[in-house]
């Protein structure tokens, strides 16, 4: 019983609006550490407040692990809170130095924290087997724009298609719209007039077609998340009604034995 009050206490809103509270002032501090002006100021006191942000994450993922034992391990975001506050107490010398730059994945707590954003990481996740399919639909058609960019245009211009990796990145500059028309395009139909007719169905296809399906994905697993979501709250609130209307229902028929 005092495990369920426990793990009650840590939903209340007041509890999980300090631990989003704390995430954003332990995100500033950890910016304000890379201004060597704000360190030279208050430097100490910086390392100071992060310390006591870290330790304030270290007692709420005792507390959920108390609350909810063995459990604890079985929520995707309770290993995900555990995994990001474990990296942060790692010991940032020698081969783990690196690992100080790390401890802005802090911030990321804020998603476990906020609803909305579950909603949406729990989307994408939901996505990424559909989204597999057009990656690798998407592959295919790099590797074989790369290819025939190369052969095509990487006697002339070898900075851009000399090789297939060249020409793939390039691609990819040309799917993203920066710069593919003046920087690339018009360069080459300078030397080879017809290369319109590689660019324009290139970027037909994968920027308004492969990219838009890719959105299209991400967006249906979303609304397929908020809508399970809400079913799960609708099939609660139905079975908290329904152990009322049964308690109700006991409470009348022992009325009705007792009375004469």
């Amino acid at each position: 019983m005092k495990r369920q009050a426990l793990a009650a206490w840590l939903e209340r809103p007041v509890v999980t609006n300090f631990i989003f509270a704390v995430i954003v002032a332990n995100a500033v501090l950890l910016g304000l550490e890379t201004s060597d002006s704000a360190m030279a100021v208050a430097g100490p006191l910086i390392s100071a407040l992060d310390i006591v942000c870290l330790a304030i994450f270290v007692i709420e993922i005792g507390l959920k692990m108390i609350a909810h034992g063995k459990d604890f391990f079985r929520n995707g975001w309770n290993l995900f809170d555990f995994t990001i506050v474990g990296i942060a107490l790692l010991p940032a010398t020698q081969g783990f130095s690196v690992l100080r730059a790390l401890r802005i994945l802090r911030v990321l707590r804020v998603i476990s924290v906020a609803p909305r954003l579950r909603r949406v990481v729990e989307g994408l996740v939901s996505a990424i087997p559909g989204m597999a399919s057009v990656f690798l639909l998407m592959a295919i058609l790099f590797y074989i724009g790369a290819v025939m960019a190369t052969k095509l245009f990487g006697g002339t211009f070898p900075e851009w298609f000399g090789t297939l990796g060249l020409s793939a990145y390039t691609l990819f500059q040309v799917m993203t719209l920066e710069s593919w028309s003046m920087g690339i395009a018009r360069p080459v139909m300078e030397a080879y007039p017809y290369a319109w007719m590689f660019f324009v169905p290139f970027i037909l296809v994968t920027t308004f077609a492969v990219v838009n399906l890719l959105v299209g994905l991400i967006v249906n697993s979303m609304q397929d998340a908020h809508q399970e979501e809400a079913n799960a709250i609708t099939d609660t609130y139905r079975d908290e009604v329904l152990k009322r209307l049964v308690a109700i229902e006991r409470h009348l028929a022992e009325r009705s034995q007792g009375e004469p």
